[in-house]
């Protein structure tokens, strides 16, 4: 899965998820879909937090200077 986009990844997911929902699996395939599902789902996690942690905001000083600075969503939600 290396090469794998997060919006491949999340196509395959979604389509997993129908053929899960359509019903018309066996249960031999179910699991094994399930299987996949579960990989695509870490991979996708994954791709995420890489990208959170390279996101940075950036904030202006009261002097009119700016500044780099972590993301966090933790202090966003607060902010709100």
């Amino acid at each position: 899965m290396t090469e794998l986009s997060f919006e491949k990844a999340m196509e395959q997911l979604e389509q997993i998820v129908q053929e899960m929902e359509s019903g018309k699996l066996s249960l031999e395939n179910a699991l094994k879909k399930f299987e996949e599902g579960i990989k695509l789902s870490r991979f996708c996690a994954h791709k995420l937090e890489e990208t959170e942690k390279k996101i940075t905001l950036l904030i202006e000083n009261a002097d009119g200077s700016v500044r780099e600075t972590p993301f966090d969503a933790d202090v966003e939600e607060n902010r709100k």
